[in-house]
Order: structure tokens, then sequence, then C-alpha cells
């Protein structure tokens, strides 16, 4: 580990309402991706013996925080929306400095943790069931909700606030008790939410943080067996070994994975709006973003027009770090995240693609603090190549002429993933059209690929996704189990298995 300065701060374990070292003592840092050199603290190195402690006693407060009504489990969500949104600004600045995303980007990741407490508050008040008819006389049939019990979720960095409310809050209203384990290369962001909730007067146990590497802390809340399930946001490579260690065990998986998202802009389209759409989607904080807009199918009509507006967009961009809010692209997580999106063009370019603008990482002045690839388009691509098919997780587009509206879906729907597709165009045929043939989970008209607000589910298909959308309703259905409960007042035995017929 590298020399750090020595006023670093020292961060904690959250577990059973009291903040502890890992019980191995080691720790690991976590450095301002804007400012390489700035290490903002050391957080503990937990391991097994960590998760085991968060889990006994995540299972003790679970016995009574499941009996809490959900009306009343509500207004502790409320309360913690109202006391982020008191302090929104402060919250921002600290995802920035670990994130690398500007203040003003920033701002958007805590308002959307925001919006989903206040959503989440108020399906207290919704804890709906389902009755229904019979087949028998007599007799009464209803549904009921209750919680999973404990619950372990993984989040990732690129919007650790945002996702990691979309995730605990809707959990903790359906009565679980949660281990929360940060990305660590964001980790103090979980603190602060920590701290929070424990200010709104959620009880000591119900929510425990563990700070770690993913092999170790990660892989021992997956692999525990008193963890009932396991929510995890990331890469659907890790996404695929947590299904498969959940699945030995039977525990309940909710994940959520990559996309190869594209845009459609088709020969009606605005193509200013086009133009815009894809910049924002491919670019803003260096495309690290599971919804961001990797690939454009152009109509071939109107294909040089759009790739004239889109060039011309890209050379506007600013890359700077997440200090200076006239930034519109900032700098990627890591060193080993920079290398893997340089391989990714490299490779690219050595099996024929064109490079028409980009594809250098930035060196000099404030680009040698941190890591900086320029917006990078890419065209004379085949579709089964490896660019065209690998979520790149980097400030890459790749770019398709077409002849039609359906070579453009057919070759979408090649790729392995469907998380999320954006159509531009004014053709309501094609619209509605659109919704029904691109293998995705969720689709824009005449938008960027991402934008999914927290009372509406979110998630994907194929390699995009497995389990359940979480956020909106389809939150409440992840994190609870539904009990179908009978009432028979005929005063006899009955059962619609049984033969009556004469």
């Amino acid at each position: 580990m590298s020399e750090v300065n020595v006023t670093v701060e020292y961060f904690k374990n959250y577990i059973a309402g009291m903040w502890c070292d890992a019980l191995s003592g080691e720790v690991f840092e976590n450095r301002n991706p804007s400012n390489n050199d700035e290490v903002i603290g050391l957080f503990p190195r937990s391991n097994r013996q960590d998760i085991d402690a968060a889990v006994a006693a995540a299972q003790s407060a679970l016995q009574q925080w499941r009996k809490v009504p959900p009306p009343e489990r509500g207004e502790i969500l409320y309360e913690a929306g109202r006391i982020m949104k008191a302090r929104k600004k402060e919250l921002a600045e600290i995802v920035s400095r670990e994130n690398g995303k500007t203040v003003a980007g920033a701002m958007g990741d805590v308002q959307s943790g925001i919006d989903m407490a206040f959503y989440a508050a108020s399906e207290g008040r919704r804890w709906f069931g389902n009755t229904a008819h019979s087949a028998l006389r007599n007799r009464f049939a209803m549904t009921k909700r209750y919680p999973v019990g404990v619950v372990g979720v993984i989040t990732s960095w690129n919007f650790p606030m945002a996702i990691t409310c979309w995730k605990t809050f809707p959990a903790l209203l359906c009565g679980n008790a949660v281990i929360l384990k940060s990305e660590e290369n964001t980790p103090e962001t979980a603190v602060h939410f920590a701290k929070i909730l424990e200010e709104a007067g959620l009880p000591k146990g119900v929510l425990s943080v563990i700070h770690g590497l993913g092999a170790e802390a990660g892989d021992a809340l997956v692999k525990h067996p008193c963890v009932d399930m396991i929510s995890f946001t990331g890469s659907s490579g890790i996404g695929k070994i947590i299904a498969e260690n959940c699945g030995r065990r039977l525990a309940k998986v909710s994940l959520e994975l990559g996309g190869k998202n594209a845009i459609i802009v088709m020969n009606d389209a605005n193509l200013d709006l086009a133009a815009d759409g894809a910049i924002c989607g491919a670019f803003s904080i260096s495309g690290q973003r599971c919804t961001a807009t990797s690939r454009a199918f152009v109509h071939d009509s109107v294909y040089d027009a759009f790739m004239d507006k889109l060039l011309a967009l890209t050379t506007k961009q600013k890359l700077g770090p997440g200090w200076d809010d006239s930034s519109t692209i900032t700098p990627l997580i890591s060193k080993k995240q920079c290398d893997r999106v340089l391989g990714y063009i490299a490779r690219a370019k050595k099996q024929g693609a064109r490079i028409l603008t980009g594809g250098n990482q930035l060196k000099g002045g404030v680009y040698d603090q941190g890591y900086y690839i320029e917006p990078t388009i890419i065209d004379s691509v085949a579709p089964d190549m490896e660019i065209a098919q690998d979520e790149v997780f980097g400030p890459v587009l790749t770019v398709f002429k077409v002849a039609s509206f359906e070579q453009a879906v057919q070759m979408h729907n090649t790729a392995s993933y469907g998380l999320s597709a954006s159509l531009f165009t004014n053709d309501i045929n094609k619209a509605f059209s659109f919704f029904d043939e691109i293998q995705t989970g969720v689709c824009y008209i005449n938008a960027p690929t991402f934008g999914s607000e927290p009372h509406m589910p979110f998630g994907g298909v194929k390699n995009s996704g497995l389990g359940y959308r979480e956020a909106g309703w389809a939150a409440i259905e992840a994190f609870s189990e539904v009990k179908t409960l009978y009432i028979d007042y005929s005063a006899k035995i009955q059962n619609v298995q049984f033969d009556t017929q004469e």
C-alpha cells in the first residue's frame, strides 16, 4: 500500500449500531479519481468474520423489525429522505470526490436517492395484498407480503448514492434487515448513508455497512448460509458467479447487470436532438453507466448529416476533473478501468475499425492527476466484433449505417445484452413497433438511453439482468415474499382438489 498523509481519516464498519474496525485490523485506501494523489480515507478491509458479525446482528434485529407496521417503517424512510434533501449539496460533494463526477452530476445522483426515499416511504401506506373469490363456497382467499429476511446488498461505484438507495430503501420498507457491502471505489458514500438512517431512527442492527474487497467481503456475503437474498448491481461476469453461488443454496437473487445500449436514428428524426442524445448518453460521466449509449444505428439517408452534427458536438466536450462543474467528461474511476477501455479501442483498430475521433488517453497538467480518455467514435465495425458486442464502460460510441428500421432492430438484438435502447423518430407506428420488437427492459423515444425514474421498474433482459426488476412497485415484489391465506367458514372439510362430481 502506498504511503499516505498522517492526517488521513479512518472510517469504520457499521454493525449492530456500532462503528467498528475490521476484526483483522487491515485497511485499504480510497483515492480521489480527479486527484490520485489525494487519499480520501482508509477503510476496513473486512473478511468473513466481519460478515458473520453483521449477519448475527441482522438476524437479531430482524425479529422486531419485521413486526413494525409498514407505515411506521415508511416514516423512518421519509425522515431519511428529508435529511438527505437538507444535506444534498454536502452529500453531492462527497460523491463527487470519491466517484470523480462533477458536483452538479452528483446532485442528480443524490436526488435520485431522495426520490426513492420518498417513494418507498409512501409505499408503506399502500402495503396491499390481494383478495380473490374462492372456487369453493364459504371460503375466503387473500395474500399478504412478508420480509425475505436478511438481505445482502452489493452496490456499484458509478452511482453510489442512487443505487444504494434504490435497493436499500425498498428492502427496509419490506421489513428486511440489510447488510450493505460498499463498493471499494466509493465506500464513503455508504458511511454517510448509514449515518442518515441512524439519525432517522432506524433501529440498531437493521442496517449494517461492511467495507472491503469484492473477492473477500463480497464473496463471504454472497456465500453466507444465513443471508436470504442478494441484490447486486455490477458486471454480468460477476453477476453470473453470484447467481451460481446463490443457486447452490437456493437463496433469492436479484441482479442488475451490464448493457450494450443503442440509439436508432431514423430518416424522419430530429437530427439535432438525436446527436445531442447520443453525446449525452455516450460520454457523460465518461460512459461509466450501465445504460450508457454504446452503439448508434443510423439510417443511411441521414447518416452523413447526423455524423457531421455528432462529430461537431464531440469536439465541444470538455474533459476535466469532478471539482470543475464545467467539465462534461470526467475521469475514469481507476487505472484498471482506463487500461480496460484503451484495450478495447486498440483491439477494435487492429481488427479494422476506424477511429473517427478520440481514442487516446490524455496526458499533462490536470490530466496526470486522473485517468482521462478522449470521447471516441468508431465506425467500420462489423456487428460481431468485440467492440460491437462487449460492454466497454467508457467514452466509446460505435456507429453503424442501416437501410431500414427493421435492419436496425435486428442488428441491435444480436447483442447478448438487453438493458436500454432509444429510438429517434416522429413516426408513431415505428415507436410502438420498437416497444414490441426491441429486446430490452427499458425503452425511450426521442431521449437518451438513460433516465429511469425511481417509481418505475428498472432492469434488463438476457445478460443485463436476472431475477427481478428493481425500483418502483417491482422493488416491493423483489424484496418481499407473498404468502397465500385461506379462511374456510363452511363448517366442513372441503377442497378444490376433491372430486365432488357425481
